[in-house]
Parts: C-alpha cells; sequence; structure tokens
C-alpha cells in the first residue's frame, strides 16, 4: 500500500446518497479474481449515460470523490474500494460512510473523509470549477478560495495510511519481536518444531 499524505486535485462532483455497493461495482464484476481492470466497472450503470461525470475530459481520472450521506451501504463488497482505486480515486468525501465500506477503504489506502452536508455543499459548488486539497497531517480539507474544513480520523487509521501499512505491512513490522517470539518457543516448546524442515 502506497503512504497517503496528501490527494490534490480536482474532485468528482457526484453528492449522490445512499449510494451502495453494487452501484460502485456490480456483482458481474465479482467474478474476477484479479483487481486490475475494476475501475471499468466502477459505476457502471452511470458510466451508461454518456454524459456521466466519471469519463467526461473535465473529471475522469480524479483523485477525490465528493459523494452523498451513507456512501458505500448495501453489501460487503471489497471489490467496491478496489474499483475506485483503480479508477484512480484516493479520498471520499461524504457526510457519513457505512461502516463496511469505510472499513474496506482504510485497508485499501482510500482515505474516507467525513464533513458535514454544510461542508459537501461547499466543496461541490468549489469542485465544479476548481481543484481540492486534502491534508491527512493536517486533518484538514482546503481550496484556493480560503475555505478550510477539518475531520476526525482515528489515530490508528491515520498512522496506518500515513505509512502505507496494510495487514501484511503492521505484521511485517513486527518482524523481529515475531522471529524472537518463534526462537524463544523452539528452546521452550521444543516438541513443537518436531517435524518442520531445517
Amino acid at each position: 500500500m502506497e503512504p497517503l499524505r496528501e490527494v490534490d486535485g480536482r474532485a468528482i462532483p457526484f453528492g449522490a446518497a445512499n449510494v451502495d455497493t453494487d452501484v460502485i461495482i456490480p456483482a458481474k464484476w465479482l467474478k474476477t479474481i484479479t483487481r486490475d481492470g475494476l475501475g471499468r466497472g466502477a459505476f457502471e450503470t452511470l458510466r451508461a449515460d454518456p454524459d456521466n461525470l466519471f469519463d467526461s475530459a473535465e473529471f475522469k481520472g480524479s483523485p477525490i470523490l465528493i459523494a452523498g450521506d451513507n456512501f458505500g451501504c448495501g453489501s460487503s463488497r471489497e471489490h467496491a474500494a478496489w474499483a475506485l482505486l483503480d479508477l484512480g480515486i484516493k479520498a471520499v468525501i461524504a457526510p457519513s460512510f457505512s461502516d463496511i465500506f469505510s472499513g474496506n477503504a482504510f485497508k485499501n489506502g482510500i482515505l474516507t473523509v467525513v464533513l458535514p452536508q454544510a461542508g459537501i455543499d461547499r466543496l461541490m459548488t468549489v469542485a465544479a470549477t476548481d481543484p481540492i486539497h486534502i491534508d491527512l497531517e493536517q486533518q484538514s480539507v482546503t481550496t484556493q478560495f480560503q475555505d478550510r474544513f477539518t475531520f476526525e480520523l482515528d489515530p490508528f487509521r491515520k498512522a496506518c495510511l500515513l505509512g502505507g501499512l496494510d495487514e501484511v505491512g503492521l505484521t511485517l513490522a513486527r518482524d523481529a519481536a515475531i522471529t524472537a517470539y518463534e526462537q524463544s518457543a523452539k528452546a521452550k516448546m521444543p516438541w513443537l518444531a518436531q517435524g518442520e524442515a531445517a
């Protein structure tokens, strides 16, 4: 997972509320055995409209998505986070998120920013014409018009995102302690090591 400190750029002013994971990535895309290419299926139903925001010249490839309340509701589907990443989304700003989606996004390096509706409304206006800046260390969203919105974030999640640590990375960071424990356990309980390859 790549460390995430700042996200700069245009934001897709989507704004829709109660967007479920089937809208983010339809079920037919769940049969894949790789994450690559899932961006093609992201918001597929909405992108069938040739005038959709996601494929417009102005917003294609934008790293930020602004959404409405309860983003990512519906079935548990890690593919939704994978599809957003493959689409180029690094951060989603909304008034609220489904807990499961928020967890899946975090585990895959996507920052979920919760702001009050008034902040969302202002950012939707700015995003129509200008870029937005998110600073994870400062926990702030700013615009070139002197707008500044702060957000709360679990300290553990913040540290993981800043360090680029997913669950595997967190385990590997404890490699020395794990190795020391295994060596100690083998010395104290040698029968556990019987049959291990040398």
